[in-house]
């Protein structure tokens, strides 16, 4: 089922958003040589707490930390752990926040050091087919469209867009209903209407789209071993059009 929030809560949802937007900034900022995921990941549990907020992800499901932090081929929900980031690392960092009742969601990619021009080259695309996808939105917009425009930015590069993962409404709860693909038929799909808060969030691979989950029932991975890119955030459909809530503003 689908819930309609109201300007009110769409207010709280911003609160939350900024919480975690500011809590993804502080994570990219620590992206460097020599750190280890579970560092990044005490920072941006620090930041939530700091802000009133808890963080979403913190035993969802059992997930045992407080942020997603998937390098190079692993495109989400990697497990923060002692592993030491290098230079040329992709780092994805996927950050919730739950404040008075609401959830943000948001997620990046961030680059230790020097990458390669066709890394940057997938993460700068994976984080434009986001904008295309919010600039499909306007009155009579359905899902298909945003997936449409995604889908079509995405794979002009060449690039592959994961199916088996989507992005999902957002509000009292982390997941709520619609699911949202990141791929789709313009034209088709639930029709968008004010009230709406969704995540949209493309995950892009360089290679083939095929993903698999490690032994740890967590962590998703290109097939192919090709690197991976994600960029999410949550938005509010209104009557004025799209306003983007993990805004660290």
């Amino acid at each position: 089922m689908i819930t309609l929030k109201t300007g009110e809560q769409i207010t709280h949802m911003r609160d939350a958003g900024r919480i975690a937007a500011i809590a993804r900034e502080i994570g990219g900022e620590h992206v460097r040589e020599g750190v280890t995921t579970l560092q990044i990941d005490r920072e941006i549990k620090k930041c939530i707490l700091s802000h009133g907020a808890k963080p979403s992800f913190l035993g969802y499901g059992g997930f045992p930390a407080s942020a997603c932090i998937s390098v190079n081929d692993e495109v989400i929900h990697g497990i923060p752990s002692q592993r030491v980031l290098k230079n040329g690392d992709v780092v994805k960092i996927d950050v919730g926040a739950i404040y008075k009742g609401y959830h943000g969601d948001c997620a990046a990619t961030f680059t230790v050091g020097e990458v390669s021009e066709e890394a940057q080259k997938l993460i700068d695309v994976t984080k434009q087919s986001f904008f295309e996808g919010i600039n499909a939105i306007c009155e009579g917009a359905r899902l298909g469209d945003v997936g449409h425009a995604i889908q079509t930015y995405v794979e002009r590069f060449g690039y592959g867009v994961i199916r088996e993962y989507v992005g999902h409404g957002v509000g009292r709860e982390l997941h709520e209903d619609p699911e949202v693909p990141n791929y789709g038929i313009a034209g088709r799909g639930l029709r968008l209407r004010p009230g709406m808060t969704i995540a949209i969030e493309p995950m892009v691979t360089a290679g083939s789209p095929a993903v698999r989950v490690l032994d740890n029932d967590w962590t998703v991975v290109t097939k192919d071993k090709s690197l991976a890119a994600h960029y999410e955030n949550t938005i509010a459909v209104t009557a004025n059009g799209v306003v983007i809530l993990t805004d660290p503003a």
